[in-house]
């Protein structure tokens, strides 16, 4: 049991030289909705992911499913305009192809974007909240499997998944625009159902302020292997029984899209202050 390493090594072959010219300054995961909250000044390339041999295109609307270096401002960003997700039934290796790719090109900051569901009484829709720790409601991870050099120690520590540092440099980006921001926990949950209203209670309880089904894999995957981490997800509904009403795909598509503007601001604002 394991990830297959000759996945990444096809990926690394077949993307160009330009990948590996010199690390990224930071790399950006983006979640449901947000691939056209970016701004470049140059593209260096762009390739979508049903081109990348093994990955295949992503399956999930709302993500555009794309590979995109680019500078900005004169930094080099690897973003990663849409993600793949446990429950596709993909592996881990597509989950965290980009925490990869970002590892072999030298990157050391990533950015993680996501759209979750509420739970803490205190946020509302469009509400967003810097991540801090997480749950693993699932019980397994990326990490499952012999150990593999650069990817980490046996037992690598989860103290302080999401770096403080990049997390304060959210906080004055979301400050400086005005934004309802607060620090929180995000449970993972494997999808790709909705969570029950007793599970939600039962991760309110435990201590979870955003509920989603991406993200965690990632950070674990990119902490364990030295990559300093920052997630950040808009809130895009209230959880099972906490909304009025049944939840939905579309509901967090228009919620996401409602905020590509901010986020574009948000991360324009990370990408030239971390």
């Amino acid at each position: 049991m394991g990830m297959n390493m000759e996945f990444f090594d096809r990926i690394a072959e077949f993307l160009p030289d330009a990948c590996f010219e010199r690390p990224p300054d930071v790399a950006v995961v983006l979640g449901s909705g947000w691939a056209d909250a970016l701004i470049a000044d140059k593209t260096l390339v762009r390739i979508p992911y049903a081109d990348i041999p093994g990955l295949g295109a992503a399956t999930v609307v709302g993500h555009t499913g794309a590979f995109w270096l680019y500078e900005r401002l004169g930094r080099r960003i690897a973003a990663f305009c849409g993600r793949r997700h446990w429950y596709e039934g993909v592996g881990w290796e597509a989950v965290v192809f980009p925490v990869e790719m970002l590892r072999r090109m030298g990157g050391q900051r990533l950015l993680l974007t996501n759209a979750a569901g509420g739970i803490n009484p205190a946020l509302r829709p469009g509400d967003f909240v810097i991540l801090k720790d997480h749950i693993n409601t699932v019980g397994i991870n990326p990490m499952i499997g012999p150990v593999v050099d650069g990817w980490g120690p046996r037992f690598p520590d989860m103290t302080e998944v999401y770096t403080k540092h990049l997390r304060d440099v959210l906080h004055g980006a979301a400050n400086k625009r005005g934004l309802r921001v607060m620090e929180g926990i995000y449970a993972f949950t494997s999808g790709p159902v909705f969570e029950t209203p007793a599970e939600i209670r039962a991760y309110s309880h435990i201590g979870a302020d955003v509920v989603g089904m991406s993200t965690v894999p990632e950070s674990v995957f990119a902490h364990a292997c030295g990559i300093q981490v920052a997630g950040l997800s808009l809130v895009s509904n209230l959880a099972a029984g906490i909304s009025p009403r049944p939840l939905c795909h579309e509901e967090v598509l228009a919620a996401t899209s409602g905020a590509q503007s901010v986020m574009a601001g948000l991360i324009e604002d990370f990408i030239t202050s971390c």
